[in-house]
């Protein structure tokens, strides 16, 4: 019966610390979904280099070759002034050379930025050197738009920031309560083994290897129901949550290992000195 009880205490625990690490994980799953996102919007941000009406095919080919290199460049497309014009054409019906009889337009380029150089900073800095080339007109980009994002991306990275903080707290404060429980129910052995004069190492170490092993099978369990709950958002909701790539996964499962082992182990250090120190009638008072 003694036995039965102490597995029932230890199976409440477990799954009590499992359910904390899950939060913690689906914590991560909405991080790493919001940077993906973040980072899909940034890396539509599209700036437009237009050539001098007189720029010639070595000057086109130098810009080529500047942006293949150019670190600020994720992807580059190139439009002739005679693609332009049937762009022109096609997007507003008309042809401008059959009232001015030549084409006005000129060469350009459509650059499609790394997420990291996409605000307001970079892109200045990156107008003002591509400005500086004797054969650029002129830089076109959505300023207002990427003034938006700025401001916006930024305080949604703070948002996400503070309630993963705000989760991490929540789960340090519910794994210790959870396993100081465990250790109250435990503090009479605890007393006996110090009047036998164990010393308290002897006494906290059965204590932290047995939560360090509930801790490991908690974040185990946990990740376990995240990647079910992840797998039923692609295949039974068409939720894509993030790409699986080997550092999310990785970032995932290191921070709820991490987050089950460290937590336990310093709530099974913590609880074990607490009652090693407290004198037997205190222990018949709480």
């Amino acid at each position: 019966m003694k036995r039965r009880s102490v597995f029932n205490m230890y199976f409440t625990t477990t799954i009590s610390v499992a359910l904390v690490l899950f939060l913690v994980g689906l914590e991560c799953l909405v991080l790493l979904s919001a940077h993906e996102l973040m980072r899909h919007v940034k890396e539509n941000v599209v700036l437009s280099i237009v050539m001098k009406e007189d720029n010639t095919i070595e000057e086109v080919e130098r810009t080529k070759r500047l942006l293949q290199v150019a670190p600020y460049s994720l992807s580059y497309r190139f439009i002739s002034r005679e693609e332009a014009l049937q762009e022109h054409i096609k997007n507003l019906g008309e042809d401008p050379t059959s009232f001015l009889g030549y084409n006005p337009l000129t060469d350009a380029f459509e650059v499609r930025l790394q997420a990291l150089y996409a605000h307001s900073d970079s892109i200045k800095n990156i107008e003002d050197r591509l400005l500086d080339l004797p054969y650029v007109d002129k830089v076109i980009y959505q300023k207002d738009v990427v003034k938006v994002l700025d401001n916006n991306l930024n305080e949604i990275a703070l948002i996400l920031l503070a309630v993963a903080l705000a989760l991490l707290l929540i789960a340090l404060v519910l794994i210790s309560n959870t396993i100081q429980l465990q250790v109250y129910s435990k503090r009479f052995l605890i007393n006996t083994m110090r009047l036998v004069g164990a010393t308290p190492w002897v006494i906290k170490w059965p204590f932290i290897r047995r939560n360090i092993r509930m801790g490991m099978e908690a974040s185990l369990l946990a990740l376990t129901i995240l990647a079910a709950t992840y797998y039923y958002c692609q295949t039974r909701l068409g939720i894509v949550l993030f790409p699986l790539i080997w550092h999310n996964i990785v970032f995932v499962v290191a921070t709820v290992l991490m987050t089950g082992l460290i937590i336990t182990f310093f709530a099974s250090l913590f609880a074990t000195n607490r009652y090693i120190r407290m004198k037997i009638s205190k222990m018949y008072e709480i």
